[in-house]
């Protein structure tokens, strides 16, 4: 009966099959969007030794007679203490970056240098590698491109016994790929992919921060998905981030934090997202997750959003994969317990984090796209009022939010019993009363799928002066749409 009377009323290009088409079209231009924000930046370490600190000294811009005289006396100088005083004075005339211009333009400076971190003095080749991570911080490409020579000992390096040599020169090599795609061209060669895959395996958390921030800064590289991605996912990297990301007492949230990251520019890469799923990605996450909103509950630790932002990213991401169904991936999020979880956060990130609520309500839009069981524990668990409450903090949140509401009314009949009556109808007229030319048009679809599976809903619009708030946009480039809508409510 109801089908004939959709039949019977639909517009011309307004059907269901019209509005999912729009539908899966916003959401490719919005799945983009979440893929293409990055965070590439450099770190630094700088842990002067307490003598230095106590001697209360101050960094000089060197000249380059300076330069050239710390070089000769860490080089031939006749005591070790005399030799290392030298290269820590080079090290902090290097934090200026007119020092970093002058000794790159000298001849042999990099080279000496380079002699210096390959002695086997380890005080001088650990003051060397510091010098050579002042200039890895560099913001010219031209100071990152002048320690190519000193790549090969990095990456040499990493397979040493002293854990804190192993992060500083992981962190230096973070830095220069970030700068030079002439560096991450030597580095590859090198074996920078299977150095990190040995690296992962160190059981210092030091070394393993270290690693993902290295990695991340790899991954995020232009080329990364033609030249990188694919060496990353063959090598053993995927099954030990994974690992490191599963929740227990042993879960550290800086190291989790840098291979979320990881995971977020490879699952934004498309490159072989499948892989990632049979390796259970999809489960480690989905506990992470749960263990994310437990978190929140027990502590006010702000760095806890950090984390769960390339979480939430990851799960939205490769919900879209073909492959979710073909290994039940769906399945193992298949759980109540998935969406309380999403709605815990979801009030976390109100109150301490609100940029970040876009991020839970892509990964609520990806979950109840193409599953009813998810829609039903949204309507069993009675979120449904949490979720209209979200409408008034921005544009895009509302987007969102009536995009979720879509996807659950558009399951049927069943599904729109749970939203009218009730507070839907109101909130979707002050939504109406909105500027943003999307959010009207994501309101008149909700209202248009509710019409037609919900009669009487269409009746309670036109009595509580829906024409009149449809009537503001008949004018503007939605008037079609608003049309259509009003001869349903009319002929309802």
């Amino acid at each position: 009966m109801w089908s004939g009377r959709r039949g019977s009323l639909r517009p011309a290009g307004c059907g269901l099959e019209e509005l999912r088409r729009r539908r899966r079209e916003r959401e490719a231009v919005l799945r983009k969007a979440r893929r293409e924000q990055q965070l590439i930046s450099k770190r630094l370490l700088r842990d002067d030794a307490p003598g230095e600190a106590e001697e209360g000294c101050v960094a000089m811009i060197l000249r380059e007679a300076e330069i050239q005289q710390f070089l000769r006396l860490a080089q031939r100088g006749t005591e070790e203490k005399e030799r290392e005083r030298a290269l820590v004075s080079l090290r902090r005339g290097l934090q200026h970056p007119e020092t970093q211009q002058t000794f790159i333009w000298l001849e042999g400076s990099m080279r000496t240098l380079v002699g210096l971190l390959t002695s086997n003095q380890a005080l001088l080749q650990l003051e060397a590698a510091r010098c050579l991570h002042e200039l890895s911080h560099s913001e010219q490409s031209a100071v990152a491109e002048a320690c190519l020579p000193a790549t090969s000992y990095l990456l040499t390096y990493l397979s040493g016994h002293s854990s804190d040599f192993i992060e500083l020169c992981l962190y230096t090599l973070g830095n220069l790929i970030v700068e030079s795609e002439a560096v991450r061209r030597q580095l590859l060669p090198q074996g920078i992919v299977p150095a990190l895959a040995a690296c992962i395996q160190s059981p210092h958390l030091t070394v393993l921060e270290a690693l993902g921030y290295a990695l991340s800064q790899l991954l995020q590289a232009k080329e990364a998905p033609e030249k990188i991605i694919p060496s990353v996912l063959a090598s053993t990297l995927p099954q030990h981030m994974l690992r490191l990301l599963q929740p227990g007492p042993k879960l550290n949230l800086g190291v989790a934090m840098e291979f979320a990251w990881c995971l977020h520019y490879i699952t934004c890469s498309q490159v072989n997202n499948d892989l990632l799923i049979t390796h259970g990605a999809l489960s480690t996450l989905g506990l992470l997750l749960l263990d994310l909103a437990g978190a929140v509950q027990r502590t006010e630790d702000a760095g806890l959003e950090l984390l769960a932002c390339p979480v939430l990213r990851c799960l939205s991401n490769l919900l879209t994969e073909a492959a979710v169904e073909a290994v039940g991936g769906q399945m193992q999020l298949r759980d109540e317990r998935v969406v309380a979880a999403l709605f815990i956060l979801l009030e976390f990130f109100l109150w301490k984090q609100p940029s970040l609520l876009p991020e839970g309500l892509w990964l609520l839009n990806n979950l109840t796209a193409n599953s009813p069981s998810f829609c039903t524990s949204l309507l069993s668990l009675d979120l449904i009022q949490p979720l209209l409450q979200l409408l008034p903090v921005s544009n895009v949140v509302s987007l969102l939010v009536l995009t979720v509401l879509c996807n659950i009314a558009e399951k049927g009949p069943a599904y729109c019993q749970h939203l009218w009556p009730g507070p839907l109808l109101p909130s979707l007229l002050d939504t109406l009363a909105f500027s943003d030319t999307e959010v009207v048009g994501q309101s008149l679809e909700l209202l248009q799928l509710l019409f037609l599976y919900q009669p009487e809903a269409a009746q309670a619009f036109l009595q509580q002066s829906g024409l009149q708030a449809l009537e503001r946009h008949e004018e503007t480039q939605l008037q079609d749409r608003v049309h259509a809508l009003q001869q349903i409510a009319l002929h309802t």
